[in-house]
């Protein structure tokens, strides 16, 4: 039951999140996303960063999300292409743990499942999940995580809750301080950890994230968008 659309004027299949050169507050449509107001918002900044146009992430202590809407045709464009960079992994985080749910960097996108994917028991915690943390919390999300210990390839449940699984996408210092590439086919990663009743995209996300560790991260995200299975990213 897969009913993915286009929707007109909330994003181009191609391009998603590829800044033009700036020096200031990330451009709209992307926004602030604050999950706890008692705890600091990381700091989002849209500049040059070694010639790539490029959001950058300040993160003390500190939890937001940068989101933006999403609405893509993964049966036509399926792949998530992106480039980022950390200066360090993190030390404490370990994603199996509530104390340790923290990240340099993540990219997320969540989505909105099918009725007949939701049972009661999940709709319940769905509609107390909203009541605690506002209505944008998704049916389902991917996190795909820069994590600082796990292979790539790691997949699990957030340890809050598992209507978010974490991909990690990249890990540990080897790569750190320079801009590198991701590749990943968000349809397949969605279906193998929600099954086949996904309706549609609903936001793309970016995070440094450490407000469990008490950690500081430096992180950057840029050229973000989709791609055909056939298709080359463009970067």
């Amino acid at each position: 039951m897969l009913g993915l659309t286009l929707l007109g004027g909330i994003a181009h299949a191609e391009d998603v999140g590829r800044f033009s050169p700036g020096n200031g507050e990330p451009p709209a449509p992307w926004l602030l996303q604050r999950l706890n107001e008692s705890v600091a918002p990381t700091r989002y900044v849209h500049r040059v960063w070694d010639g790539v146009a490029a959001i950058e992430a300040h993160a003390d202590a500190s939890m937001a999300l940068l989101v933006r809407p999403l609405a893509i045709d993964l049966a036509r464009t399926p792949i998530l292409c992106w480039r980022w960079r950390v200066d360090a992994p993190l030390l404490k985080a370990d994603l199996t743990r509530k104390t340790g749910d923290d990240y340099a960097a993540r990219v997320y996108v969540s989505f909105t499942l099918a009725p007949a994917a939701l049972d009661w028991a999940t709709r319940a915690k769905l509609r107390m999940g909203r009541a605690l943390f506002g209505p944008l919390l998704p049916d389902a999300a991917l996190n795909y995580v820069w994590d600082n210990r796990h292979p790539v390839g790691t997949r699990a449940p957030n340890a809050y809750t598992e209507r978010t699984r974490m991909i990690v996408a990249r890990s540990g210092a080897a790569d750190a301080g320079r801009w590198v590439e991701e590749r990943h086919d968000v349809l397949a990663d969605a279906i193998r950890e929600f099954g086949p009743h996904i309706e549609a995209t609903a936001q793309l996300a970016l995070a440094s994230d450490t407000d469990n560790t008490g950690e500081s991260a430096h992180a950057g995200f840029a050229d973000l968008h989709f791609v055909a299975r056939d298709e080359a990213c463009q970067f």
